[in-house]
């Protein structure tokens, strides 16, 4: 158990899970964790998956070198043993071990009785991540382990594919497509999307406070701010939705774009009213479409429709 952890002091996994690493964790890996979410200024979400890998990981060590622990339930499996000394005598071959076991033998849903086995080589390499990020941490930070075991670990190779980016003239038919309920918010999304490249967690995520004139205050992954710049069909996106958008009070009160329920819109909601535009738009809604980067590649400005035809009546 971490020292100085509060009793009761909940931290990290929703309620879903009650875990708590403090309670759960040995020492060694309470200060890895720490470090990440004080030092690196990590989310917590990032530091409880890195908790629940490295959990994952001590539980199979441990199995794999006492028999007597074998046919115990996983989850009945403490680490809280586990130390330097432990943690000192890991080697490659137990990692390449590991590695095998999450390829063949773990279950994809531990909680069903129907699921299948064997871990994607993505979700393989999130872990492989996780093992290099704790032992760098105990060779180079802490200095607890003169020999780092992954130094020389290979991740899992990945089938690179390139997104399904739209055309400009595919993203001149979804705007033209934006009808009905919500049409000014579903139309300034779309916009923002299209120009400014953005993450669908950082467009849910922005305030109305982070409109600065003709900039968007952008808060990204690993908590980094970044500020982006606004075209004119994203600020008379922007205004035509902040015309309309009514005003609310509560937890959600200075969210940019709200739910027909009052409430911070989600990424649910998003995924839904740009496949319904894209469909409504005759254009491609199979998964390979890129809904978390909607953008155009390189595209430092697409029009609103109607300014794109008076551009056009302009050229004549």
């Amino acid at each position: 158990m971490c020292s100085g952890s509060p009793s009761g002091h909940s931290h990290g996994l929703t309620a879903k899970h009650m875990t708590n690493y403090r309670d759960e964790a040995p020492q060694v890996l309470c200060d890895f964790l720490s470090y990440h979410e004080t030092i690196k200024a990590h989310s917590q979400k990032t530091v409880d998956e890195y908790f629940l890998d490295l959990r994952n990981f001590f539980r199979y060590m441990k199995q794999a070198r006492d028999p007597a622990l074998r046919d115990k339930p996983w989850d009945e499996i403490s680490i809280l043993d586990v130390d330097v000394a432990f943690i000192r005598s890991i080697t490659l071959t137990d990692i390449y071990g590991y590695l095998t076991y999450l390829s063949r033998d773990r279950a994809q849903q531990p909680n069903s009785d129907r699921t299948e086995y064997g871990l994607s080589a993505t979700t393989r390499a999130r872990k492989i991540a996780t093992l290099r990020s704790f032992f760098n941490y105990l060779t180079q930070k802490a200095h607890l382990l003169e020999v780092n075991p992954v130094k020389d670990l290979d991740s899992p190779k990945l089938m690179k594919t390139l997104p399904k980016y739209l055309t400009l003239d595919e993203s001149m038919e979804l705007l033209e497509s934006v009808d009905g309920t919500n049409s000014e918010r579903d139309y300034c999304i779309l916009t923002l999307f299209l120009n400014c490249g953005l993450r669908i967690s950082e467009l849910i995520g922005l305030n109305l406070s982070d409109i600065q004139d003709d900039a968007l205050r952008v808060l990204g992954k690993g908590n980094k701010v970044r500020i982006v710049y606004l075209n004119d069909a994203c600020k008379d996106a922007l205004s035509y939705y902040l015309d309309v958008r009514r005003p609310i009070s509560g937890r959600d009160q200075n969210a940019l774009f709200l739910s027909s329920r009052d409430q911070r819109i989600s990424r649910s909601t998003v995924h839904a009213l740009v496949k319904k535009h894209l469909a409504r738009a005759g254009l491609d809604t199979e998964p390979g479409r890129a809904f978390t980067q909607l953008c155009y590649p390189g595209a430092a400005y697409i029009p609103a429709p109607e300014a794109q035809s008076q551009e056009a009546d302009h050229g004549e």
